[in-house]
Formats: structure tokens, C-alpha cells, sequence
């Protein structure tokens, strides 16, 4: 029992669009991140919308949506063409999940990862990511 040709098709398809949807968003998302959140060790945040909690969740779910799909297709990018680790990272930094951070700073803190987003910052005139080691 082999693979279809519908399937690989679909497959095909589905790695060209994960590609040129990483390719627009990716550059977008890294280059909104502060220079130093990577650098930080507290993991507070701040809710923008403390009084509306309905549009908080609703955001909230969005963009824990959002990262998953893109965890997802950077994961498939890793065996098809595309920038896998580098969408892998922007879907992290969009879930909220526990021990988030030590795995971000993990990924962020290796030098062609570092220098491939700090590539990409400076192209868009952003400062370079300062990145501090996760706590073991």
C-alpha cells in the first residue's frame, strides 16, 4: 500500500504554501520582537487588555492557534523545503506552554539560528537579539 498521487499532490502543495506563508510572516514576527526578550529571565507578562476578558481569550486562543500551525508546518519544513527551525521558533513564541522559555532561549541561544534572525533584523533596521543562557 503506497502513498497515493492525490496525496502527494496535496502534499506538495501544502509544503509551497507553508513555505511562502513562512517566508512573509516569519521576517514580520522576528522583527517585532524587543531586542531583549530573549534576554530576560522573569517570564511575567503583562495582559494588554486586563478589563476585557472576552477579547483577551479570544486573542489568546488566536494566537495560541496560530503558533501551533506554524510549530506544525516548521516541523514539516524540517524534510520539505522551507525555514523549519526558524518557523518552529515563531509558532513557540506565540504558544503559551510551560517551560517555554528555557526551550526558546535553548533554540535562539544557537550562533546560525541567532545570526540567521539577527540577519533578518538588520535587513529590516532592528537592533540584534540579545539572548542570556537558559537556567539549567
Amino acid at each position: 500500500m503506497g502513498i497515493s498521487s492525490e496525496a502527494i499532490g496535496w502534499f506538495a502543495v501544502a509544503s509551497l504554501a507553508t513555505f511562502v506563508v513562512s517566508a512573509v510572516a516569519l521576517p514580520w514576527l522576528l522583527t517585532r520582537l524587543p531586542e531583549d526578550y530573549f534576554a530576560e529571565t522573569s517570564a511575567t507578562v503583562h495582559s494588554p487588555w486586563p478589563r476585557q476578558r472576552v477579547l483577551y481569550w479570544v486573542w489568546r486562543l488566536l494566537k495560541n492557534l496560530l503558533g501551533a500551525v506554524l510549530m506544525a508546518a516548521g516541523f514539516v519544513m524540517l524534510i520539505t523545503p522551507g525555514q523549519g527551525i526558524l518557523t518552529i521558533i515563531a509558532g513557540l513564541w506565540l504558544l503559551d506552554l510551560p517551560g517555554k522559555r528555557r526551550w526558546e532561549r535553548s533554540l535562539i541561544g544557537r550562533p546560525k539560528v541567532l545570526a540567521s534572525i539577527n540577519w533578518i533584523r538588520k535587513k529590516s533596521g532592528q537592533p540584534p537579539l540579545r539572548v542570556s543562557k537558559p537556567v539549567e
